[in-house]
Parts: C-alpha cells; sequence; structure tokens
C-alpha cells in the first residue's frame, strides 16, 4: 500500500499495525464538495473531518492522533470511537435481565462501569470494507461474556459522507441472548479547529427541555429535571462558557457539562434534531440530528494538554465537546427510562447525522 497523506496531514502508513492478529488500517473519504473524513478500523474511529470555514478554508474539526502508536498511548482511548457494549455508565457494573444478574461488569471508572469496560468496542479491530468512496462499513463480533456481558453480539456501523457535508453514522445489531446494547459515537469536536484551545466561545442550542441530574458519580438519581432556570438550559444559543462556572451543584461534579439531555420527540425513533453548535472564530456551524433519546454534553473538562494530537498539536483542558447521541446512563438499573435490552430476534437500529456548513 502506498504512504498517502490525507488532507489533515495523517500519512497512512503511520496507522498500520497488526493488533489481535487483526490488521489496522485507515479509510478516507471524500465527497465532491471537497470535505474529507478520515476512519481508523482500531475503535471504529473518525481520526479527521476536514470541512470548509467561512473563507473557504478546509478545517479539521475534530481531537486525535498521528499515528495508531499514538492512540495506544492515549489517555483520552474515546477520541472520535464507536463506544459500547454499553455506552456511559452502569452503576456499580452490575445489571439484571429477566432476573438473571450480570455483576462482572470492569468498574473503569470507579464506582461504575463506563464505555462497555477495560476493552470496549473503542479498542477492538473493527472490520472494514470501504462500499465507494463515500461511504465504509466497519462490522464487529462481540462474544458471549466479552467483559460481564451476555450474549453474542454482531454490530454493523456504516459511515457516509453526502455531498451535503453530512456524516451519516448507521448503526445495526443482533444477538443470540438477551442483553443490554447502547452505542455512540466520541468525538470530540471544536469547530475552530482542532488544537484551538477552548470551546467557550462556541454557540451551542440544544433541543431538550429536561436533562437528567447525577451524583456525584455521574450517575443519574432517576428521574429528569427542567433546564428552565438553571445553568444547563441550552434551548436558546448561548456561549458554553457563559455559565460553565456557575455556583452550580451539577457542574461542580462534572468540572462543567458532563449530562444527558432528553431531547424533545413527538414520536420514539424518529430522527430529529437534536443541537446545533457554530464557533464564532471560522463560521462553521454543526446540526445534529438522530434516533436516539438523548445526547450527552460533555465539554472536555477532564482534558490535561499532555498528550500530542494531530500536526503536534495539545489538547488542554475544554479544548474539545462532545455531543454523544444515545440512550440514558444506567438505563438496565432504571426500568423508567427508554429500555437498552436487545433480544433474540430483534434488530438495534439506530441513525445519527452531523451537519457541516457556515454561518
Amino acid at each position: 500500500m502506498k504512504n498517502e497523506q490525507t488532507l489533515s496531514g495523517l500519512l497512512s502508513a503511520d496507522f498500520q499495525k497488526i493488533i489481535d492478529g487483526k490488521e489496522v488500517s485507515i479509510c478516507v473519504l471524500t465527497n465532491k464538495s471537497g470535505s474529507e473524513v478520515t476512519i481508523l478500523n482500531y475503535g471504529a474511529k473518525i481520526v479527521s473531518i476536514m470541512v470548509p470555514d467561512k473563507d473557504g478554508k478546509l478545517t479539521d474539526v475534530v481531537t486525535g492522533h498521528q499515528s495508531i502508536d499514538d492512540y495506544l498511548a492515549s489517555e483520552e482511548p474515546y477520541f472520535g470511537s464507536i463506544c459500547g457494549r454499553y455506552a456511559n455508565r452502569i452503576a456499580k457494573g452490575c445489571f439484571s435481565i429477566d432476573g438473571v444478574v450480570y455483576d462482572k461488569l470492569a468498574i473503569n471508572n470507579a464506582p461504575n462501569s463506563l464505555h462497555g469496560g477495560l476493552k470496549g468496542f473503542n479498542a477492538v479491530v473493527w472490520d472494514m470494507k470501504e462500499l465507494d468512496n463515500q461511504t465504509v462499513e466497519l462490522t464487529y463480533s462481540s462474544a458471549d461474556g466479552e467483559e460481564g456481558f451476555p450474549g453474542k453480539l454482531d454490530i454493523a456501523v456504516i459511515y457516509h459522507l453526502t455531498d451535503d457535508n453530512e456524516i451519516v453514522i448507521s448503526y445495526q445489531a443482533v444477538t443470540d441472548r438477551p442483553t443490554v446494547l447502547n452505542l455512540t459515537n466520541h468525538s470530540y469536536f471544536n469547530l475552530s479547529g482542532a488544537g484551538d484551545p477552548y470551546i467557550g466561545d462556541h454557540i451551542l442550542s440544544i433541543n431538550a427541555d429536561y436533562y437528567l441530574p447525577t451524583d456525584s458519580t455521574a450517575i443519574p438519581y432517576g428521574p429528569k429535571e427542567k433546564v428552565d432556570g438553571t445553568p444547563m438550559d441550552f434551548r436558546r444559543p448561548c456561549e458554553i462558557g457563559k455559565r460553565i462556572n456557575d455556583d452550580f451543584e451539577q457542574l461542580k461534579f462534572g468540572k462543567g457539562y458532563d449530562h444527558t439531555y432528553i431531547l424533545n420527540k413527538t414520536e420514539e425513533n424518529e430522527l430529529s434534531f437534536c443541537a446545533h453548535c457554530v464557533s464564532p472564530k471560522t463560521g462553521i456551524t454543526m446540526d445534529t440530528y438522530t434516533t436516539e433519546p438523548g445526547v450527552q454534553l460533555y465539554t472536555g473538562n477532564w482534558m490535561t494538554g499532555n498528550l500530542t494530537g494531530k500536526n503536534g498539536l495539545r489538547y488542554p483542558n475544554r479544548a474539545a465537546l462532545c455531543l454523544e447521541t444515545q440512550h440514558f446512563p444506567d438505563s438496565p438499573n432504571k426500568p423508567e427510562y427508554p429500555s437498552t435490552i436487545l433480544r433474540p430476534g430483534e434488530v438495534f437500529e439506530s441513525r445519527t447525522i452531523y451537519k457541516f456548513s457556515v454561518q
């Protein structure tokens, strides 16, 4: 394979490695608009997204690394990845289905299990098949008992870059035993360009009247609460940094925003508007749509700036934001939440769109 270079400055040879007996490599998607998305089959990660700013200059709007070795050594293991088998947290690494208790999940975010455990879907090699120059399919078969989860789970994730600069992420999964499933893409966005030091100036709106308050370990209490009258309110466009340091218990727990918003939906599983975000520096906007019932807003509160990212840049505290479309944290232990149980004979399907334009 030729050592090709992407528009974002990545070299394909820097991502070639054998891990767990499988070949690791990148796939580059391009469209008629000149935009480019780079996908890595280790963790099914989005490595770069090159879209034009208000002056037509292509800008990389996600954080990531320059090589597979950098990803393997990263203190941010979820950059751009597909998280599962259960994205977000399960309290104390324990849940039950039909009276059967499963209590062997890794406690990797004490005292809870986070993003599928010690070796979740972000840290496995997926099979990757390029369908055309704008579409790639990644598949993975998760064994029964992997990371403590029941059932053999077969998953397919398709990334499609449209000519309208949309990244469409389609998920599908089936199981041979009742299991729990919550999948998301964990891209860290900075619409001013990856390496810009702060997303506090980004203007954000979220289509949600309610959010889920959590305890100090990021597990929801249970009942939803209104965003009205709180710093959690993004129903109207607001600078992310305007209230992020307010004297508000929920923001103190997470050192910023790290909460699930319950999206306003007219019907279950509808593909509907989730959020709008824009950088005043570049004019790049991102509109998010999803079939999922919630979105986790995370403002990079635990980023340290210690690691070196793409093109030698560093990512300090709050240098990126995540809009992780998903079901709710700890749903397996909260029957009042939308169910995350998948049973044999059922097909899990989900879709999320990140659409980029300029303002």
